[in-house]
């Protein structure tokens, strides 16, 4: 999976069971996001991603995928309510993280309004010894392929909690 590349199409369920694929999103910017209820990291990026949210309105969606083998779906559900996540996906069987070669929660990608996979990596700076962040890589992908334009980094190490592929 490379970056100026179509992004892999996948087709998994809601919360609700319904079904979304990938491809059903073309014509909007698409922030897949691997994502845990249990994750600190997880919990802190939902607030800072929804709080963008806020500005880029209709023009961007955002699938927030939970895939870690160890989380039962009503955990999922109790903390994407909590937490006003847009669309919650299941990946139950790890398919769709290993399709994108996801590690951590969180870890995102960006996919243009045609498809491609603009960017991946984690959302912000923080790491384990920068606690607080002072640059949002997630933000600025995104604006930028709502401006028009490539993001200038197109890539970053992922920061979060080890996706769970066994129990």
């Amino acid at each position: 999976m490379k970056i100026n590349q179509p992004a892999p199409d996948f087709e998994l369920p809601d919360l609700n069971g319904g079904l979304h694929r990938l491809s059903d999103y073309r014509g909007r910017v698409v922030i897949v996001n691997f994502w845990s209820c249990e994750c600190p990291h997880s919990e802190r990026t939902d607030k800072a991603i929804m709080a963008m949210f806020v500005q880029w309105r209709d023009d961007v969606v955002m699938l927030s995928i939970a895939a870690n083998r160890s989380e039962n779906v009503e955990a999922v559900k109790t903390a994407a309510d909590a937490r006003s996540l847009p669309t919650v996906l299941i990946d139950a069987l790890c398919v769709v993280a290993d399709l994108y070669e996801a590690q951590t929660t969180p870890h995102v990608y960006v996919i243009d309004r045609e498809g491609i996979m603009r960017y991946r990596g984690a959302i912000d700076d923080v790491t384990f010894r920068q606690r607080t962040p002072s640059r949002f890589f997630l933000d600025e992908a995104v604006e930028s392929l709502l401006e028009g334009h490539l993001p200038a980094l197109t890539e970053s190490p992922a920061y979060g909690c080890a996706i769970v592929r066994e129990v």
